[in-house]
């Protein structure tokens, strides 16, 4: 058995040589970076969305969503920890699952965070225009797009400082309207000192006011606004000690987002009635008003701004990384190899950036009418990629055999536990067909995607015999 197989080894096999990128990441960076990935827009407006849909019962569908995503980073942690690489499982993919496994995982995976960066650029625009509403979207799209590039050019390290910093903006953004949320319920601060107590959890239609239908649809919105932890697979390849910070990580940010996420749903829905959040303004908006804050529309507006560039922030590090991993896999051009002096690979970066610039272009063409589509677009590659993060892990420890036996950071429940994650995300697919939002991307982008993907395989192993 090779280096490259050995449980608990981190060396890589040919395909992931080791290649140049600086082990720079710290325990903190990563676990910001993930915390921070999956706390932006779903949370801070998406919850609205997803509240009017369950009522109250919305918990229990972050609880449940939440434990689907463990499982999905569980699983991907598991590769990680064995084998940390840059670009994660798009190699994991073509390692353990074959050639087309790894062509489709790493392309789709790269065209999610395209979506869903393209969907933080529109935001950033909007947010802007609270402040600046003279300047045009595209402006502003415009503009932080140069600047989150230029961060990911100068090296991983200050992406890292970067990420961080704007993570630690947004945690302590929700720790404080829990905290605050919590003195109205108990205190009545802001509220007269009546306080509000927890019976609008069920005095209004009761705690599932629209069934077990509104809450099937809700996980919808809910499984979107967890995406990003994922991200933690991606800095393996650059962690530093990864078979300590990988699982650290991995373990501590899932719990924290569930914390944050019920937390912050629970303070709004017991201090307000369910059917009197509109779905236009931030339930974070009305916590802040609510305690008389001078100044609440500002500082919510910075938090939000500064919780899209950071997700866009991490998107096209992603991007970035999953570029180089395409082409060290021969599945990209070879100019996606090229790595600065600071151990960036500023071609895969910079060619993700103009990718990304279409969003310019589309805010100019279409203000106020891409951020929907490019959401759900973002959601259906979402899904896939999660389908095969589980698949590859299931292959994974197939090709390892007995010696599994010794891997130090496992999948709970395997193999049961894999296939519970694949009924949930399939029957994601199945009730985004019923919101009509939605609908378009999987009855037709989404297939569309998953063709194109496959033409782009076969003509390419077609010049490439050893492929097939």
């Amino acid at each position: 058995m090779s280096s490259a197989t050995r449980p608990g080894s981190t060396d890589v096999d040919p395909v992931g040589e080791p290649d140049g990128l600086r082990r720079s990441l710290k325990n903190r960076h990563i676990q910001l970076i993930a915390l921070g990935g999956a706390i932006g827009t779903g949370l801070f407006y998406g919850s609205s969305q997803s509240i009017s849909m369950a009522g109250p019962a919305i918990l229990l569908a972050y609880l449940l969503g939440g434990a689907v995503i463990f499982l999905i980073v569980r699983a991907l942690g598991e590769m990680s920890v064995h084998t940390p690489v840059s670009g994660a499982f798009s190699h994991y993919a073509y390692r353990n699952w074959g050639p087309f496994a790894g062509f489709f995982s790493g392309w789709n995976y790269w065209f999610n965070y395209i979506a869903v960066s393209m969907a933080e650029l529109v935001v950033v625009g909007t947010y802007v225009n609270f402040w600046l509403p003279q300047v045009p979207l595209w402006v502003s799209s415009a503009v932080f797009l140069a600047l989150v590039t230029a961060v990911n050019l100068i090296s991983v390290k200050a992406f890292g400082e970067f990420e961080f910093w704007f993570a630690i903006i947004k945690v302590a953004a929700i720790v404080a309207m829990i905290l605050l949320g919590m003195a109205i319920i108990v205190f009545g601060w802001g509220n007269g000192g009546n306080a509000t107590g927890i019976g609008n959890l069920w005095e209004h239609g009761g705690f599932f006011p629209n069934g077990a239908w509104g809450l099937a649809t809700a996980m919808v919105v809910v499984l979107f606004s967890f995406g990003g932890v994922e991200l933690v697979g991606i800095t393996a390849g650059e962690a530093h000690d990864p078979q300590r910070s990988i699982p650290k990580a991995i373990n501590q940010v899932v719990w924290r987002i569930l914390l944050f996420y019920v937390g912050a749903i629970f303070v709004m829905l017991a201090i307000y009635p369910w059917n009197q959040l509109d779905g236009q303004t931030s339930p974070f908006v009305s916590i802040f008003d609510r305690l008389g804050i001078a100044g609440a529309a500002h500082i919510l507006n910075v938090v939000v701004l500064t919780a899209a560039v950071s997700a866009y922030n991490s998107g096209l590090y992603s991007n970035g990384r999953m570029l180089y991993s395409l082409a060290q896999q021969d599945n990209a051009p070879r100019v996606f190899l090229r790595l600065n002096r600071a151990g960036s690979p500023w071609v895969a970066v910079l060619a993700s950036s103009a990718v990304t610039a279409l969003t310019v272009v589309l805010n100019y063409l279409f203000p106020g009418k891409v951020f929907g589509y490019v959401i759900s677009v973002a959601l259906v590659a979402g899904i896939l990629n999660w389908a095969m993060i589980v698949i590859t892990q299931l292959k994974f420890r197939r090709r390892l055999g007995p010696m599994a036996e010794r891997l130090t950071f496992r999948m709970p429940l395997h193999p049961v536990s894999n296939y519970l994650v694949l009924v949930a995300l399939a029957a994601v697919l199945v009730l985004m067909t019923f919101i009509p939002d939605y609908r378009p991307a999987v009855l037709v982008v989404g297939p569309v995607w998953i063709v194109l993907l496959a033409v782009a395989y076969r003509i390419k192993a077609r010049r490439q015999p050893r492929l097939r």
